[in-house]
């Protein structure tokens, strides 16, 4: 089978990874891919909103299935593109990608069904968006509604800052059109927890828990990033707890979307709190793999990709079996420095040939004219340890990473520390 995978970051470079073992992958292209992914894929210089060209190479080429990895182009309704092109496609359509591309979406669906998630309220006028925040406990969550590469999020611990980010979401428009309307949040203090599951309408088939950690300097300091770094399992939160969150939060979701005429097929990602009681609530849904806790997951997958997004696609999720390794996975980000501000791009990158016991996911590189690996993204690689637990793991991870160098190169020390309290 000849697949076509969307989007050119660690997230790609892991799904064409975990593709590219089963026996039933032919060629994989990946649209438009990078410097890493061309290591194992035919990557093809299309960008991922330019859906009349991906349409067309993927008929052109007889391709099997396409995989979607980015939100952007989910949001914007490649999926319904490819079905109306009659080419087989895993992610969701347009009007279910929306728990993603709209917040206020999301929480309404929440509280209409009553699955537990934090208190909010919802605005689009600046100054009554600004009244309600002078009325509110600290610290506070504000969110931009819309896409905002995973940035449009701020934890304000000071009213100063909430002020800053209401106003730089509304006035300044940072963000653009995400920030039209925002979302003020309740914080939730916890440990926090993702669970991705392959969805098929009301079928939900979770993966095993990841962790994440957003913030771009040690102990959760500083700005949201993307992800500096991930581990799965999670052996400090009981299974007790994980089980509930998939029975009271992510299938009634899906049967909620369902019901709302808006069936989610697709890698459903819920972003989990547990708060001090043991219960988990919701942060946030996400409408595909997530980045980087794909990096942890696939690798820890020991059944064929392949044959689950074939199942999904076809309506057949509740028939195929999933299975999971016992190795633990941690993913230590290397980043350029200033991300997730600006950032140097083109800087050379040594050691990669180097890293001979860890698995290395390329988020932004490139090849400069010499042919020598350069960064080309704020976060730049995922190295990815594995072991039979989580210290194993972790210091295989940071082992391996240490022999990568580049200018400016900056990662977090303390991936996965938690796990080991």
């Amino acid at each position: 089978m000849d697949i076509l995978v969307i989007g050119g970051g660690g997230r790609e470079h892991a799904i064409v990874w975990a593709l590219s073992k089963s026996p039933k992958a032919g060629r994989i292209y990946c649209a438009p891919g990078n410097a890493g992914i061309g290591q194992i894929a035919e990557c093809v210089p299309i960008g991922v909103n330019e859906f009349d060209r991906l349409t067309a190479f993927a008929a052109e080429r007889n391709v099997d299935l396409v995989v979607v990895g980015p939100d952007d182009p989910l949001a914007a309704g490649i999926v319904d593109a490819f079905e109306e092109a009659a080419i087989p496609v895993f992610g969701p359509r347009k009007n279910a990608a929306i728990i993603e591309g709209s917040k206020t979406f999301m929480k309404d669906l929440l509280r209409k069904y009553n699955i537990p998630t934090a208190a909010y309220e919802k605005f689009d006028d600046y100054e009554q968006a600004l009244s309600y925040l002078h009325t509110q406990q600290l610290p506070i969550v504000i969110k931009a509604d819309g896409l905002a590469a995973g940035k449009g999020v701020t934890v304000a611990y000071t009213m100063e800052d909430a002020e800053k980010a209401l106003h730089d979401m509304m006035v300044d428009k940072v963000f653009g059109e995400a920030g039209n309307h925002v979302v003020i949040e309740e914080f939730l203090a916890g440990q926090e927890m993702s669970i991705l599951s392959f969805v098929d309408g009301e079928t939900v088939r979770p993966m095993v828990a990841a962790q994440d950690h957003k913030s771009v300097f040690d102990g959760d300091q500083g700005p949201n990033t993307g992800g500096m770094g991930t581990y799965s399992p999670l052996p400090h939160i009981d299974d007790s707890i994980t089980q509930e969150a998939i029975e009271t939060i992510i299938k009634p979701t899906a049967k909620a979307m369902a019901a709302e005429g808006r069936p989610f097929r697709g890698v459903l990602f819920a972003g989990l709190m547990i708060t001090p009681d043991g219960r988990p609530r919701t942060i946030e849904f996400n409408a595909r793999f997530g980045d980087p806790e794909t990096q942890v997951v696939l690798p820890r997958l020991k059944s064929d990709l392949l044959d689950i997004l074939l199942a999904a696609v076809h309506g057949n999720l509740a028939d195929v079996d999933i299975e999971w390794k016992d190795e633990a996975a941690v993913c230590v980000v290397l980043a350029s420095g200033g991300y997730p501000a600006s950032y140097a791009k083109g800087v050379p990158i040594s050691g990669l040939e180097q890293v001979k016991d860890a698995l290395v996911f390329h988020a932004g590189t490139a090849k400069n004219e010499a042919g020598e690996w350069v960064t080309g993204g704020g976060r730049v690689l995922g190295v990815v340890g594995l072991g039979p637990d989580i210290a194993a793991a972790r210091h295989k991870a940071y082992e391996q990473a240490e022999l990568i160098a580049f200018e400016g190169k900056h990662q977090r020390t303390d991936i996965a520390a938690k796990a080991l309290v």
